[in-house]
């Protein structure tokens, strides 16, 4: 499978997946309540404390699958390490999913700050987010497994399939059964088995057969010990990144009422629409440039590396200014909500400035990754949990959601400005410069330009109606990106390679 394809059914999956995913968050408050859709957000903050338990389990699958699909490894070999993180797995999903079940009342009772909903019903939600996280965590090692084969194009497909069950199906169990916390959370109980069953299915298309190995798989922990340093490497800086990501989402989770956390919860989730953007990108590139790496061809794997950035400084880069500039605007074209405006303008701003650092920002990892040491990674995810904590927790408890925002954006414009170079000169010397320069700042100015000038002459977008203020960002948001579009040296050369037949 091309990596152009792979990257186009990744970005078709995720704008489809992240697009039903936002725009339906404003039914949820408007049918389930703000502090019912307060759980909600809580949920989808415990999935991603959840990974804290993967030890660098599902990265590492996924690199050795590419490994073996590239000719570095045996198919017994694979088939034993396969088995040796299966057993692994499981006994990680029973043990974090059984804790969480057993703490699921001092969590209802003592940590969320409940105003009108039933706790008896609360705890039952708790219990059966239990149950789903650990499932759907389970499930990352068959993820792993069909993203190192890069078999991108059947993943979107079933992540959009999964999306539309979650997201819009539920809402017509809730219609019959009634739009309560207990109805939600057991229709997505039932999504995510449908979801494991799928993935399970099709890694095991992607095994090597059993009839045609050399000798029998059996069970041992030794195919594992190589790769301990490696997992080990990416568990903590899995668990670093879950610290610095979701720490603020935790503390608030417990000084906010649970209607007022909802609220946070929805700026949060706009904004990581800027990640997800960028998530197709990585998912297709570091099986590619570890398959890459393993075959010796060092400049064709920096040129995926360089093109990927422009790819995601176009995307993630234009949305994430669009939305900086006019949060206010977008957030009244998808609600229609003055007060949930002006609540949620601040926060919203601050996280989308603050993602689209981190999506760039990111990419020294996809580098390290490919070339199997993580070193460089985990020194600087130490730094940045040493200072993004203690940050985030004093502007959190001080501030709130707004005190959060800036920790956030203060500390990633610091990891940005100081470590990515830092890395770079390590790694490939005399990279970063030309990198930043020409594969992001470049993309970024000419944007920045454009919505100044726009505010400048004074448009503002703010219309009598949703539907006209929607409009406008649409508008806006085009033309936006077609100037990063066009100041992308990637994006032209395929622009005039397709109708010139030169490069530029």
């Amino acid at each position: 499978m091309s990596l152009k394809k792979n990257i186009i059914a990744n970005y078709t999956s995720q704008i489809y997946v992240t697009g039903v995913g936002i725009l339906i968050l404003p039914l949820y408050i408007k049918y389930m309540g703000a502090e019912a859709y307060g759980l909600v957000g809580f949920f989808t903050m415990l999935q991603a404390w959840f990974a804290v338990l993967d030890l660098g389990l599902t990265p590492t699958i996924g690199r050795e699958t590419a490994r073996y699909f590239g000719g570095s490894m045996s198919a017994l070999a694979y088939r034993q390490l396969f088995r040796a993180l299966s057993v692994i797995f499981v006994f990680i999903a029973v043990l974090g999913g059984g804790v969480l079940f057993v703490f699921a009342e001092q969590v209802a009772s003592h940590w969320l700050q409940i105003a009108t909903l039933d706790l008896r019903e609360v705890l039952i939600a708790v219990q059966i987010m239990a149950i789903s996280v650990a499932l759907r965590w389970l499930g990352g090692l068959y993820r792993g497994v069909i993203t190192g084969a890069e078999r991108l194009v059947w993943l979107s497909s079933f992540n959009a399939i999964i999306a539309t069950l979650k997201f819009i199906v539920v809402f017509a169990t809730m219609n019959i059964f009634g739009y309560t916390p207990f109805v939600f959370f057991l229709h997505q109980l039932i999504v995510v088995l449908i979801e494991i069953i799928g993935l399970y299915w099709m890694a095991n298309l992607l095994l090597p057969k059993k009839n045609t190995l050399t000798q029998a798989i059996g069970w041992s922990i030794k195919p594992i010990t190589p790769l301990l340093k490696f997992a080990l490497t990416i568990a903590f800086t899995s668990s670093v990144w879950v610290f610095v990501t979701q720490t603020d989402k935790l503390i608030l989770s417990g000084i906010l009422p649970l209607a007022e956390y909802g609220y946070f919860t929805l700026a949060v989730l706009v904004a990581s629409g800027i990640m997800i953007i960028s998530g197709p990108v990585s998912s297709a590139i570091m099986p590619r440039m570890a398959n890459l790496h393993a075959q010796a061809k060092r400049e064709e794997m920096l040129q995926v590396y360089r093109n990927a950035t422009q790819i995601v400084s176009v995307l993630a880069g234009t949305a994430s200014l669009v939305i900086a500039f006019y949060p206010k605007q977008l957030l009244f074209a998808w609600t229609g909500d003055l007060a949930l405006v002006e609540a949620v303008a601040p926060i919203l701003r601050l996280y989308a400035l603050g993602n689209a650092l981190l999506a760039v920002g990111a990419f020294p990892y996809y580098l390290q990754y490919a070339l199997g040491n993580l070193r460089f990674h985990l020194i600087g995810n130490i730094i940045m949990v040493v200072l993004l904590i203690p940050s985030i927790i004093w502007a959190a408890t001080h501030f709130g959601g707004v005190g959060a925002g800036y920790a956030w954006f203060g500390m990633n414009l610091f990891y940005f400005l100081f470590w990515v170079g830092y890395v770079h000169s390590n790694l490939v010397p005399k990279l970063h410069l030309s990198w930043l320069f020409k594969d992001v700042i470049l993309i970024y100015l000419p944007v920045i330009g454009f919505l100044v000038f726009v505010k400048l002459i004074g448009i503002t977008m703010e219309y009598q109606t949703p539907f006209f203020t929607l409009i406008g960002i649409v508008i806006l948001s085009f033309c936006a990106l077609i100037i990063a579009t066009i100041s992308s040296k990637f994006f032209r050369n395929k622009v005039f390679k397709r109708f010139l037949k030169v490069n530029v």
